[in-house]
């Protein structure tokens, strides 16, 4: 997994106009620039939230990527409790759930 390049690219997303453009005219083309996997690229096209939560992304920068999508606060929370139902524990990064605690 390329955690490091996923969050680099949802942060450029959020603080580059330039980026985001790009994002919406040619995503392919951008996300082609980062060394993502298909499940990583999958996740952003989408966007499946609960996954990249799952995968690691730090949950500051992932919620401006919710708010890009213009993505409720509401459903933003849910979509990381539901990704955490279908895909587990988030498995990298700051919030790693190593168990012994309530989720």
């Amino acid at each position: 997994m390329s955690l490091y390049y996923v969050q680099k690219l949802i942060y450029e997303l959020n603080r580059n106009p330039n980026i985001t453009k790009r994002f919406a005219e040619d995503i392919d083309g951008l996300l082609s620039e980062y060394d993502l996997t298909e499940v990583e690229v999958g996740a952003v096209k989408k966007p499946d939230i609960g996954l990249l939560y799952v995968l690691g992304v730090n949950g500051q920068i992932l919620m401006h990527y919710a708010a890009l999508w213009k993505m409720p606060w509401d459903d933003y929370i849910q979509a990381m409790r539901d990704g955490i139902a279908e895909h587990g524990p988030v498995r990298n990064g700051l919030y790693a759930q190593t168990g012994g605690g309530a989720v």
